[in-house]
């Protein structure tokens, strides 16, 4: 039993955690006020707004170009989300109906 004498007691500790903090624990961030993170928010944003109208060097035909561009965007989005997962099941069964014979995948079985 004097072997044993030597041996630490208590728990275990982790190498280079000098801190109190465990490896599981850690430190609880300090909670803002909800108004003023939507006030920075708000203000960003115009701040951002200004700076665009100051420093909008495109041309007026880069302008019209992005805005069609949105404009087909919002197009596509309206027309996938118009139809139903159904829907587009049934359309695409329909489709492979339409096709030839060639495309179906042979029998491989030889006793049937």
């Amino acid at each position: 039993m004097a072997d044993y004498e030597a041996v630490q007691r208590g728990p275990l500790r982790l190498k280079g955690g000098g801190t109190g903090l465990g490896a599981g624990k850690r430190k609880k961030k300090k909670a803002k006020d909800k108004a003023q993170i939507l006030e920075q928010i708000v203000s960003g944003k115009k701040q951002e707004e200004e700076k665009k109208r100051g420093l909008d060097k495109r041309t007026p035909a880069q302008v019209a170009y992005e805005k069609m561009q949105e404009k087909r965007q919002m197009e596509r989005i309206l027309k996938k989300a118009s139809k139903t997962h159904k829907q587009r099941v049934e359309d695409f069964n329909r489709h492979l109906d339409t096709l030839t014979e060639h495309y179906d995948i042979p029998k491989v079985s030889w006793t049937k």
